[in-house]
């Protein structure tokens, strides 16, 4: 069976032909778009839709389920603490380097798109970024209206997914101080996510389809000359991606005297199931198992710090890719950014990059910088027609980033097991005798090709 990153670029490359005879069929976009046109936009759109479904279960079942593993931990305030900090300290630090490359790159320049009629200009506040973090109510739940015409209003309700984020720490810190009578819900909160993992699996099976329909409605609405940028938007981000993972990370790991080499063949599994599952919360059983069993990171605390990484540590997601993408969309609509802009990109990269969950953590974090930045949402959706691409070297970048923090506190609290972390490697999973006995695990990352979930969201099924 082809594996699951061939039919990746397979559906590229059919979405670029169909949309490009789509384009040849005639007709427009908005008032009277052909049947193949139709077509590719009701498949891309769903597909975005059912990745939406999952966000809320996924943050939800995620943050409470981490901070519940923090039962198990000593010390777990001080630990906690760490890694909050050092995830910050990341984004920074990827953030920056977006925004830096976004400037000098330069990807949405010359692409003569007029701003959206909707646009009005209006310039994004920090402060309602900081209020938007207050829950309305306990569900996030956000309710917008737009004037159709005299007689009709169009009522549509969203989720906000910072403060569902917020109400989850929340509910996570009262249950784990609460103790034993919060012992059934917590066990609830685990089962739950491990359910959603086996419905986010099934989800990114069906990407090759999503990609289809998007790349498709991405050529037929904005022609070759606008695919061109995105193009050169493409190759910025992985630029980004390749400068933080392959220069900050051994910086950061040499900094804090540990062997680079040993790092990346240790955490090496995770990335390359990162890279073909794009889902941080897919892969988050494999990132756990390496970075216990090949890095040393300790089991109580590794159980807290890569799952709570797994919705809110995302280097890729939401600091390196909203900072260009912002740019990119203002560049794209002739909009001119002012240093106020660029401390907004850093704040809601640093601050927002909780609202990150695991598969669609990407779109959220574009949408939520936009909006804070005032630039036209339009461009969330031009970029969703690229988005498979990135999302892979985004992903894979992400759970990097999510062993790193977990191996740097563990040294620094002198808890990491350094002969773990030093022994040689033997096989995907190192000197790990364990994995034999796991053949999911064992066979998940046995080539950077494989589609094979890991434990917990696999459907037991090759894809090679």
């Amino acid at each position: 069976m082809t594996s699951f990153g061939w039919q990746i670029l397979i559906a590229l490359v059919l979405g670029v032909l169909l949309g490009s005879v789509a384009a040849a069929m005639g007709g427009d976009a908005e008032e009277s778009p052909n049947w193949l046109m139709t077509t590719l936009d009701t498949i891309g759109s769903s597909y975005v839709t059912i990745l939406k479904a999952a966000v809320v279960p996924l943050v939800v079942t995620a943050v409470i389920s981490s901070i519940a593993n923090l039962r198990d931990v000593s010390n777990a305030a001080r630990l906690a603490w760490k890694t909050l900090m050092w995830f910050a300290i990341t984004s920074l630090i990827a953030v920056v380097i977006g925004i830096v490359l976004g400037v000098v790159a330069q990807p949405g320049v010359g692409t003569g798109q007029a701003q959206p009629g909707a646009y009005s200009g209006t310039e994004g506040s920090w402060l309602a970024f900081l209020k938007g973090l207050i829950p309305v109510n306990v569900l996030g739940l956000e309710t917008t209206s737009k004037v159709l015409d005299p007689e009709t209003v169009k009522t549509s309700v969203n989720f906000n997914i910072l403060q569902i984020l917020v109400v989850s720490l929340v509910v996570g810190i009262a249950a784990l101080k609460t103790g034993k009578a919060a012992a059934p819900f917590l066990t609830f909160m685990q089962s739950g996510l491990a359910i959603m993992q086996k419905v986010v699996w099934w989800i990114i099976r069906l990407a090759p389809l999503g990609t289809l329909g998007l790349i498709g409605t991405a050529v037929f609405e904005y022609g070759w000359t606008s695919m061109g940028s995105l193009v050169k938007f493409v190759l910025t981000i992985y630029v980004g991606l390749l400068l933080v993972a392959f220069v900050v990370y051994p910086v950061l790991v040499k900094l804090n005297g540990l062997s680079v080499k040993q790092f990346f063949t240790g955490v090496w599994p995770a990335m390359q199931m990162g890279f073909v599952s794009r889902s941080s919360l897919g892969t988050m059983p494999v990132t756990q198992h390496v970075s216990e069993r090949n890095l040393g990171v300790p089991t109580h605390y590794a159980s807290f710090a890569i799952p709570l990484g797994a919705t809110t540590k995302m280097d890729g997601c939401a600091a390196v890719y909203p900072a260009v993408a912002a740019i990119f969309v203002a560049q794209f609509y002739g909009v001119d950014l002012t240093p106020m802009h660029f401390v907004l990109i850093a704040l809601v990269s640093v601050l927002g990059s909780a609202a990150t969950a695991g598969t669609t953590g990407a779109t959220v974090m574009l949408t939520l910088t936009l909006s804070t930045l005032g630039l036209p949402l339009d461009g969330v959706g031009l970029l969703l027609a690229v988005d498979p691409i990135i999302d892979m070297g985004r992903t894979a970048l992400n759970v990097t980033g999510q062993a790193l923090v977990a191996a740097i506190v563990s040294k620094r609290e002198g808890i990491l097991d350094m002969d773990l972390y030093n022994a040689p490697r033997h096989g995907d999973f190192g000197n790990d005798d364990a994995a034999s006995s796991d053949p999911e695990l064992a066979t998940a990352s046995s080539s950077g090709a494989s589609a094979h979930a890991p434990a917990g969201t696999s459907d037991g099924q090759r894809t090679e």
